[in-house]
């Protein structure tokens, strides 16, 4: 049994910053990606970042490139979203993902398992 859960959602004024975490915990894996999606109301889950088992390797979507950092420490088997310069179409449920692959994929179907989802929202 794997679980992910996501911590650190809340309510933030445009132009602050907010911090999420994800810890995986249950089974364990020598490499694995590690990915962030949202999704807001109405609209379908969109890839957020990934970054590779190693930490050497990083993606971002064009929206948050620049003001969204992701990182890991995979002694603590957590994975990091820093979000900067938040606009309120920021605004969204943030989920966690795990790919077992070797690369930084930015396609829902390749992460094998996912967290519950934290609030995001990003008031104007």
């Amino acid at each position: 049994q794997v679980q992910l859960v996501e911590s650190g959602g809340g309510l933030v004024q445009a132009g602050g910053s907010l911090g999420l975490s994800c810890a995986v915990s249950g089974r364990t894996f020598l490499q694995y990606a590690m990915g962030w999606f949202r999704q807001a109301p109405g609209k379908e889950r969109e890839f957020v970042t990934v970054i590779r088992w190693d930490g050497d390797s990083t993606v971002y979507a064009d929206s948050v490139k620049g003001r969204f950092t992701i990182s890991r420490d995979n002694a603590k088997h957590t994975v990091y979203l820093q979000m900067n310069s938040l606009k309120p179409e920021d605004t969204a449920v943030y989920y966690c993902a795990l790919d077992l692959g070797v690369g930084t994929s930015p396609r829902a179907r390749d992460y094998e398992y996912w967290g519950q989802g934290t609030q995001v929202t990003v008031s104007s």
